[in-house]
């Protein structure tokens, strides 16, 4: 039997504090992509308590993905962000998830994300990233941006970090190893500059806003 709602709040307060959950049960968080960062930030967020989330994604998941991206098998062919909205739901029941199968442009940015005052950048393509944080840079001044950058290869994961570079722009990451011929993505330190930026998006909620 699924807990109540009541039961799922008192047993995070237990471990984060009552006013620190409350908090998060009153934030909303807008992650952009559903692939190797956003479905590990998703599911982190969710089981923090954060009270809704928005998915922004349009791609299809592949057999390539399950390396490190939160999908099932018999997963594979779905959109990313109806799926991870589906996983999402078995993981945090009360957690309000909206799944919009969109590819985000500098034309529709600022009204997919709008009412979201904190948002995760989590694509795989830097022309992606770039144009997102630019967009929101620029257009969304009081939106807290945080942004994933260097996360590929078998280096050590020590040296990914999370960056403040502006009062409300954050980046984490070792802002060097992407995407290239041999130097592939592993699902540990995905999961590490994932991890990262979860908790990023957690201190902002909490107040705490150094890094």
């Amino acid at each position: 039997m699924i807990p109540s709602k009541e039961e799922f709040f008192n047993g995070l307060a237990a471990k984060h504090g009552l006013e620190l959950q409350k908090k998060f049960e009153a934030a909303s968080v807008a992650v952009c992509g559903a692939g190797g960062l956003g479905s590990n930030i998703a599911i982190v967020l969710a089981r923090a308590g954060v009270g809704r989330l928005k998915i922004i994604d349009f791609d299809k998941i592949e057999i390539t993905n399950l390396n490190r991206q939160q999908y099932f098998a018999d997963q594979i062919g779905l959109f990313k962000a109806q799926a991870l909205k589906e996983n999402l739901a078995k993981i945090a029941p009360y957690c309000e998830v909206t799944a919009e199968v969109a590819k985000i442009t500098e034309e529709n940015v600022t009204e997919l994300l709008k009412g979201f005052p904190i948002v995760c950048e989590a694509f795989d393509k830097a022309e992606a990233k770039a144009m997102l944080v630019n967009t929101v840079l620029e257009n969304m001044p009081e939106t807290y941006l945080v942004s994933g950058s260097g996360m590929a290869s078998l280096n050590s994961a020590n040296l990914i970090k999370t960056r403040k570079i502006t009062d409300k722009f954050y980046l984490c990451g070792d802002l060097t190893n992407d995407v290239a011929a041999g130097n592939g993505l592993f699902g540990a330190r995905v999961l590490v500059c994932a991890a990262h930026q979860a908790h990023a998006v957690l201190r902002i909620i909490a107040g705490e806003f150094d890094c």
